[in-house]
């Protein structure tokens, strides 16, 4: 199936979106370090975009995607999905949001939410416990391998500068009090369709996260999945979840798809 790549301007950055298929919109948002490639082996894109115009941006600062990853925040993030919208004359849609992608989702959401129609969030967060910023502080401290360094400069193509940027995100991110601080009054204006994928052992984001937003977003439900999965892009996965290099596990697999059958 033809794949149409553009980039898109937002706030200084040029953001790299491929798309294929017709009918409703669907925004395919991937994990931290990760690049909107993740998606293809996630699902058979082909087979989804039989039913669904298919939008897959690189986040800012990630992939092929410019900006520098200091200057991502997960409100910003939400900034560049509403101009990706904008720019593809899209009111509304629906989406799937994995880690760093469903926190961005979540913004979207509640900032703007006659924009989304329905959406996916695996392994998600409103706010980030103390216990969540110490590992995220501690994620961003590990030394990294000849093989890591290779399969990075494989998915981001700006330098090395841009992977030091993106390991360094999460303590970054950890630092910041403001950009995650969504309230259940806030979670209640969202207006559509939530499934909530947790991990009943993410050590990042505790399955008491999931639940509080489930029990805040009106039009929730809530999917667990045993053993795992860790956030996806996220380095220290937990132990014992099956992966294979875009670190999500293949047992949220099959509920990802049933679920982009019910969006």
């Amino acid at each position: 199936m033809p794949i149409l790549t553009r980039a898109i301007a937002a706030e200084g950055a040029d953001l790299h979106v491929h798309e294929r298929g017709r009918g409703e919109p669907l925004l395919l948002l991937h994990g931290m370090t990760g690049t909107g490639d993740d998606f293809e082996r996630l699902f058979d894109l082909d087979l989804v975009a039989e039913s669904f115009r298919v939008i897959v941006p690189d986040a800012r600062g990630h992939g092929r995607s410019t900006g520098h990853g200091d200057e991502l925040t997960f409100g910003r993030c939400a900034r560049d999905v509403l101009a990706i919208l904008d720019a593809l004359g899209i009111g509304q849609a629906r989406a799937v949001g994995l880690s760093l992608g469903a926190k961005t989702l979540l913004h979207v959401a509640t900032a703007a939410p006659d924009r989304i129609a329905a959406m996916i969030l695996v392994s998600a967060a409103h706010r980030f416990p103390d216990a969540t910023r110490a590992l995220l502080r501690a994620a961003a401290k590990v030394g990294r391998s000849q093989q890591e360094w290779a399969r990075m400069r494989a998915l981001h193509v700006h330098g090395d500068e841009q992977i030091r940027r993106l390991w360094k995100l999460p303590a970054r991110l950890a630092e910041d009090t403001i950009d995650l601080t969504l309230s259940p009054q806030q979670l209640s204006t969202i207006k559509a369709r939530t499934l909530i994928v947790s991990g009943d052992r993410d050590p990042f984001y505790p399955l008491e996260l999931a639940v509080e937003l489930y029990r805040s977003i009106p039009h929730a439900s809530l999917s667990v999945v045993p053993e795992g999965p860790a956030p996806a892009g996220v380095p220290g996965r937990a132990r014992g979840v099956r992966e294979d290099g875009d670190g999500v596990s293949f047992e949220v697999r099959p509920g990802l798809r049933r679920g982009i059958r019910g969006l």
